[in-house]
Order: C-alpha cells, then structure tokens, then sequence
C-alpha cells in the first residue's frame, strides 16, 4: 500500500490536494503527500522567523550537535532503507543510492565538525591611539530563517547540504524538496525530529502553487535563499529576494574533458565514463563534452563506447543495475530528439541512441556533433557524451570555454606542464586531473560560475554562508 505522508507545519492544515509519487522507471505509486497551500505557508514563514526573533528560544550549539549525532545514528540504522526508497523515487540505481545516503551522513558528520572546529577571530587592537585600551574579536550567529529549494537528482544528498548547514548554523529552516522526489526530503526532516530537533525548526512544504514558493523566497522574512535547479528559475528568483537576503544558486553545466595525445587512455576511460553515465547523466557536472587530440579521438570514442555498450540499464532498485531512468518519459523524450538532431547534422553514433523504453534511454555516445547542436550547446542531463576531434590543446580550450555555463571540467595527460597549463585557461571553479568532471567530496568547495551559479557549496562553507560574524568590542582601562 502506498504510504502517506501528511502536512509537517505544526499548527498548520492545508485546502490543497495531495500529490502522487511515482517511481520513474514503471510509474507505480508510492506514495501520496500533502501540499502546502498560501495560508500553510505563510504560517510556516511566521513561525520560522518567531523562532529566529526570539533569542532566547535559539537552540545552543550544544544542541545542534546532539541532534545532528542522533540523527546520524538513526541514519545509519535505516541506510539499507533509504537506499532502496530513494532508488525507487529518484531512479538512481541501488549502487548509487547506497553511496548518496553513506554520503548524506557523513555530510551530516560535516555538519558536527563544522561547529566543533569553528572559531571566531581576534582583531588587532592597541596597536593606534585610537584603539587603546580595547579589545575585540568575532563570534558567529545565525543569518536568519533559510528557505531551501532542492532539485530531484540527488533527493537525499542535496537536502543535506541544505539543511545539514542550516541546523548546525542555527538557523530555522523551510524546504522545499522537488515535487517528484519530496520522499526522501520528508524521511529525512521525520528523523531530524526523532533525533529531538524541535518541529518548528525544520519545516518541509510541497506548494500547491508556484507563486506560493516564490513568496517564500522573496518574502522579506527570509534571509538566507538556498537554490539547486535550473539557471532560469535560481536567477529569476535571485533577482526578486528581498534586500540584504544572502544567496546560494547551484546550476548545470556542459562539462568539458581535454584528452591530450599524450593520456593515458587505459587508465581513464572507465573514469570518464562513470562521470557521463552516472546516475543516467543527470548530474549538474556529468561528462558531457570530451575534446581529444585528433590522433587518438577516434579511439577514445571507441573505448567509450565499447564500456557504455555494457552497462546494464533498467529497474534503478536491483543490485546490477548501473543507469536507470530518467525522471520523466518527457525528458526521455527530449534527449531522443536532441540526439536526433546532432545525428540529423551529421554526428556519428558509436553506440546507444535508440530508446529502450517510455524511461530508459541507454548509454549513448555520439562522435563530431555539429558545434551548434544542442548537445553541444546545452546540458543534456541524460546518459549522452559527445567526442569532437580537435587540432590542437588552444583549440580544445577555446571551444570547452565557448558557453555561457562554467562548473568543473577535466583534462587527461601524463605531461604537467600540459596539466598546469590547460587548467590555467579553463573556464571553470575546479580542474580534474586524469579525473572525470564530476568528481566531488562533500568538504571540498563546489561553485557555478558565470550562468552555473552564484555562492560556494560544501559543508562547511555552506555553514559559515547562513551565519553571520558579528565582532564584540571591550573597552577597558585594564586593556
């Protein structure tokens, strides 16, 4: 039987329908959810920014940190479970989905170490006539109430980041989990609670509207708007906060790989072809564009073909699955018809490119897409990467920094002075050596540039984004 899952605002009951939650891969229902409709959420709004006005009802560090290591303890009992059940909602294969909840609560494990490694900083004093007799340093506070927009690629990891950082800063939090993947979104805020936080503090809303999540994140209640999802939603919003409201935007990108003729292709290709097709290529920083040295770029199609062509895809929730579906059989319908299109302008299919089912869309690599394609030009977010022979490395730069999206990119050979001098002149926050662009750890910092975004991601930067340093000054003859 599907499992419900009611209105978690405390003291709040909503007119609005219910939502259905259907596995991606076969449609099948899993759960229904309620939505949030215009007075739901206001009264989550007003009861986040009581919290934050009231001083006295913030919640100590201590606290913070006995939650997060309860929360941990409870996650890691039920981590078989929230594998399999974000699996079945999100589509990401049962491998992967077990890798992202043992992600998730090591990212929570961040969290705790965030606030126990965290410090505030002395200001030189005494050092002027003007600063005699004075003391002064730092201490953090919380920014104020946190409304979280997640996106549906990574239902359980993405939340954590978002609000991981949002409790041990001590902010109060509203989320807004994607409406196709909310599951593991609202799983996660049920432990929260479990683990003692506080109902108040954590609020998770479906709006039944979209109007309703844009007065959320404008309202001038809300000081800290955390966004993944497209660069056309987090820009927009961005552009209608209320003033002095921080932000953090996480977009998508097109993500180039330079292959030098020197690489080592036998020790990077699986690399490569892991970050293309991982979780079926819906990964803001998945391979996408590969530009490698005419001599070798037909081999290197080769061999990304070959490992793509046997990959297993299917039912994301069994052990030897390693793509699984798209989120919607409307986005299976748009990577057929951009590949169509590159196919149509003369690009070569070296392996996939037929549909396997109303879901699937297999493993595809495509070789010298037109350069005005929309695989070249826009992030396919599907299990499809495109090779383009190139004559030189200054060529294979200049068109990997062509877009307008900039995030991680990679470049593949054994001779440093070509490393260092590619990762130079990329366009880009993080350059992969003999590495795959979608390369991450939670710890490590994680930034769009240009139209991919705007802040930086990670645990603890996260963390110090949703606080605020306020300095204390001591005036003393003593000083």
């Amino acid at each position: 039987m599907p499992e419900q899952y009611p209105l978690m605002v405390p003291g709040a009951s909503s007119a609005s329908a219910d939502i259905e939650v259907r596995a991606p891969y076969d449609d099948a229902l899993i759960a229904t959810a309620a939505t949030t409709d215009e007075a739901a959420a206001e009264t989550a709004l007003a009861t986040a920014y009581g919290l934050f006005r009231n001083r006295d009802a913030w919640l100590a560090p201590w606290q913070r940190v006995d939650i997060l290591e309860r929360t941990i303890e409870i996650m890691t009992e039920r981590a078989d479970y929230l594998a399999l059940e974000s699996a079945r909602e999100g589509g990401k294969p049962l491998a992967d989905s077990q890798h992202e909840v043992s992600r998730a609560i090591d990212g929570v494990k961040l969290c705790v170490e965030a606030l126990r490694n965290q410090a505030g900083t002395e200001i030189p004093m005494n050092i002027s006539r003007s600063s005699a007799n004075r003391l002064a340093f730092t201490t953090h506070e919380p920014i104020g109430v946190v409304v979280a927009v997640s996106a549906f690629n990574h239902p359980l990891n993405l939340i954590i980041h978002q609000v991981g950082p949002a409790i041990a800063a001590g902010c109060p939090v509203i989320v807004k989990p994607a409406e196709i993947t909310p599951l593991s979104c609202l799983r996660f805020v049920q432990i929260l609670r479990e683990a003692g936080l506080p109902d108040e503090w954590c609020q998770p809303v479906i709006p039944a509207e979209m109007s309703i999540a844009t007065k959320l994140v404008t309202d001038p209640r809300t000081a800290f708007f955390s966004f993944i999802g497209s660069a056309r939603v987090g820009w927009m919003l961005r552009g209608q906060l209320a003033p002095g409201a921080r932000c953090a935007l996480e977009h998508g990108g097109v993500a180039p790989v330079i292959v030098a003729a020197d690489a080592d292709l036998d020790a990077n290709m699986a690399g490569i072809a892991k970050g293309g097709f991982y979780h079926a290529g819906q990964v803001c920083v998945s391979v996408q564009r590969v530009f490698a040295d005419r001599s070798i770029a037909e081999d290197v199609g080769a061999r990304l073909a070959e490992l793509a062509g046997k990959m297993v895809v299917g039912d994301p929730t069994k052990a030897d699955t390693e793509v699984g579906p798209l989120i919607r059989h409307g986005e299976a319908d748009r990577v057929e018809e951009w590949v169509q299109e590159a196919v149509d302008g003369g690009a070569k299919v070296l392996t996939g490119g037929k549909r396997i089912s109303a879901s699937c869309y297999p493993p595809t690599v495509l070789y010298d897409p037109p350069a005005d394609a929309k695989v070249s030009t826009g992030e396919v977010f599907g299990p499809v990467v495109c090779v383009y022979p190139v004559d030189s490395l200054d060529e294979a730069v200049t068109r990997a920094n062509s877009l307008d999206v900039a995030f991680q990119a990679a470049v593949l050979t054994r001779d440093i002075d070509t490393a260092l001098r590619i990762q130079r002149r990329l366009d880009a926050s993080a350059v992969m050596v003999n590495d795959h662009t979608a390369f991450r750890v939670d710890w490590m910092p994680f930034a769009g540039l240009r139209h991919s975004g705007h802040g930086v991601g990670g645990i603890h930067h996260t963390v110090e984004e949703m606080q605020i340093q306020k300095m204390l000054v001591f005036r003393s003859a003593e000083l």
